[in-house]
């Protein structure tokens, strides 16, 4: 290794120089310089940038962006890039992104200052999205490539890919194609230039041809390294999601503050209770507070035996666990109307170890004010002075403990830490109830709640509630009053359609949030053909975004025609068709979710307030943060802390929440991080003696390679 980067060295000497580091200080350490775990993202406002930014602030990855488009922005030279601290050089960036191969001017001493600094530190660079060209190694598309929409293509992950950064993926890289009138993609596929050093990583077939095009590739040149991006996405493309994670590996060398998994979770609301039924004559739920028909009759939906048995061995088939919101007094009721008898209960409870459970409350009550019923929609009923009338602390208490007892003696399995109300009532339901129950906070308090569910689309942000905090849940869109595809078919156009159609109109009153369908689906077919895809979609979207929070259906989805596992199925095997197993789906409980949440959300306000000081001096990682703060980070297999593996397998690295010790956290690299030696047995080495795809960690640069480029 030291004979590594005494080459180096004085291969790059006038580079040194250029940079302005005295002779001295570039030898200060056999170690190597330092190089600060912070990446340096120039944009130019397009969506490419934005995608990459989106993807390092998922994953609490520190990056400094640098908007091209603003006078005021700092001037990218030597002084900015690397500097000098306790005797010993540093890099101020791990890696550099892009909007293309060079967003500059003709001759910018901006570039010139970015290629000087990638050389002399081996720092990578990501073209965000550029254009085909010789200059990023590229043949130009007009020499039998192709330039336009690549919607619907099924591109693939080379064995070079697999083989580095982007080995969690294991089938194809799907374009979307979720509109036949609107163009969603533009790539241009095109092959190496005659003699480059260039990898693809992802590619296509060029159409018209047999050939296979480059949307994704490494260009090695001029002692430099690009990841060469030749599609343009935005942050919620299927296609960005699946490749987000191999990009920032790539240009980090798998060694970075900030993780990411792949999560999800599915809470199943109202078990043991019944649900009322979607009346499509009346085109409202009878049973409902404003379904006021003098007509309405309630049709309760709730599941048979039969259907735990079917979702027992759905679960046993998927590797997954759903957890259940049970509200105990279901089983009461209805054993009082059934002469004691209740089968749905005997059998969840003969089969109780095979899902997590989490209280729901005994009634379902609603917890927040109290509801003025007698107009459409309900209000907050009011004292004489005009305050709200809110539920009391005593009841709440009184839903939650009954709940808990209730499943304790039937022997659930609980954890009475977590706690998801009635329609998440109790917290602020906007426009009735525009804060909330002051009496919920003191009686989460009284039963020892820390975890308390809301409702992701009107309360996204977690926060304090008294002593639990919030557990925002993304709703399926599949109805609680919808056991079979018609009723769920039939609302749904109700809800999305225009007056003309026979719809409520909701949707074109409220055109920045929904969307008016073009016609009412069918509502023999309109299920599996339009809903089912397009909540598969938005799932998966979820669970490829690095995002914990829990999805939530309702029992009644899980009876009758069992509508929720079509859209389950489509996401969990879905998932399978496109990752590696080193990959798996993370399927959390609540308070899990919550902690990771927490978090989170500390980690990034450490990042903001300018906290956390993070680098790397040759295999040793150093990272300081408030006392307290957790920090993430991802590694490669083989790192260690204080001789113990750090954190747990995922994706083909390491990575975990750590706390760091009384001065600082401290990662042990792998040997194998290093650069693998020309001519080792079995690789062929390239042009600058290092096996291709071999990660190579940061603060080592390589020799400046003998072919041309760009």
């Amino acid at each position: 290794m030291k004979r590594t980067i005494g080459t180096t060295l004085l291969t790059a000497g006038a580079l040194i120089a250029a940079l302005g580091i005295p002779a001295t200080a570039a030898h200060a350490d056999a170690a190597g310089p330092r190089i600060d775990l912070r990446v340096l993202v120039v944009s130019d406002g397009g969506p490419a940038t934005d995608a990459i930014a989106a993807e390092l602030d998922a994953a609490g990855t520190p990056y400094t962006e640098i908007d091209l488009t603003r006078s005021d922005r700092p001037v990218i030279d030597a002084g900015y890039l690397a500097d000098t601290v306790d005797g010993r050089q540093r890099a101020r960036f791990q890696a550099v992104v892009l909007p293309n191969d060079n967003p500059f001017p003709a001759g910018s001493a901006e570039m010139a200052a970015l290629a000087a600094y990638e050389r002399t530190y081996d720092v990578p660079q990501v073209d965000a999205y550029t254009y085909a060209r010789p200059e990023a190694g590229l043949q130009y598309p007009i020499h039998g490539g192709y330039s336009g929409s690549v919607d619907g293509v099924r591109a693939e992950v080379t064995d070079a890919g697999r083989a580095g950064a982007f080995d969690y993926l294991d089938g194809p890289v799907p374009f979307e194609d979720n509109s036949p009138t609107v163009g969603e993609s533009y790539a241009y596929l095109s092959t190496p230039v005659a003699g480059a050093d260039f990898t693809p990583y992802v590619q296509a077939t060029i159409p018209g041809t047999t050939k296979k095009g480059s949307l994704v590739g490494e260009y090695r040149h001029d002692g430099r390294r690009e990841l060469v991006v030749t599609f343009v996405y935005n942050r919620y493309q299927q296609q960005f999601r699946l490749l987000a994670r191999g990009i920032v590996e790539w240009m980090t060398g798998g060694v970075h503050l900030g993780a990411s998994r792949n999560y999800f979770a599915v809470h199943v609301d109202d078990v043991f209770a019944a649900d009322d039924r979607w009346n499509s004559t009346l085109n409202c739920t009878p049973g409902d507070v404003d379904c006021t028909d003098p007509n309405a009759t309630p049709d309760p939906i709730r599941m048979t035996p039969a259907d735990v048995d079917h979702a027992v061995d759905w679960q046993r088939e998927h590797d997954f666990t759903l957890d259940l919101a049970y509200n105990g007094a279901g089983s009461v009721d209805h054993r009082e109307d059934h002469n004691g008898q209740d089968p749905l209960t005997d059998r969840f409870l003969a089969q109780r170890g095979e899902f997590r459970w989490i209280n729901h409350t005994y009634t379902h009550a609603f917890l927040g004010c109290q509801q003025d019923t007698t107009v459409v929609p309900w209000r907050c009923a009011t004292n004489a002075d005009g305050s709200t009338k809110w539920v009391s602390r005593y009841d709440v208490a009184d839903e939650i403990a009954s709940n808990t007892v209730w499943g304790l003696v039937s022997g659930l399995p609980l954890d009475t830490s977590e706690l998801v109300t009635g329609e998440h009532s109790g917290l602020r339901v906007l426009p009735q109830q525009p804060a909330d129950n002051p009496n919920l906070a003191l009686a989460l308090g009284d039963n020892g709640v820390r975890w308390l569910a809301s409702d992701n689309s009107r309360d996204p942000d977690q926060r304090r509630v008294g002593s639990a905090a919030t557990v925002p849940r993304h709703p399926m869109n599949i109805f609680y009053n919808a056991g079979r595809q018609a009723d769920q078919v039939d609302e749904y156009n109700w809800i999305y359609t225009s007056r003309a159609q026979g719809g409520s109109g909701i949707c074109e009153d409220n055109p920045a949030t929904t969307t008016c369908l073009p016609a009412p689906l069918d509502t023999a077919t309109g299920y599996t053909e339009h809903i089912v895809p397009l909540e598969r979609r938005i799932a998966l979207g979820h669970v490829l975004a690095n995002d914990p929070k829990p999805h939530f259906i309702h029992q009644s989805n899980l009876a009758e025609d069992r509508i929720a596992y079509p859209v389950l199925d489509g996401v969990l095997d879905g998932y399978a068709a496109l990752f590696a197993g080193n990959t798996p789906v993370v399927n959390l409980r609540m308070k899990d979710i919550g902690v990771e949440l927490q978090r989170r959300t500390a980690w990034r306000t450490a990042l903001r307030d300018g906290q956390v000081t993070a680098y790397r001096v040759g295999d040793t990682v150093t990272v300081t943060a408030p006392s307290g703060v957790a920090v993430p980070v991802t590694v490669p297999e083989g790192t260690t802390r204080t001789g113990l593996p750090f954190g747990s397998a995922y994706a083909g690295e390491r990575s975990g929440w750590a706390t760091p010790a009384l001065t600082a956290l401290t990662l042990t690299l792998p040997q194998s991080a290093a650069p693998a030696p020309a001519g080792a047995p079995g690789v062929a080495a390239d042009a600058t003696g290092r096996a291709p795809g071999t990660r190579v960690p940061q603060g080592v640069a390589e020799p400046v390679s003998p072919v041309a480029g760009g």
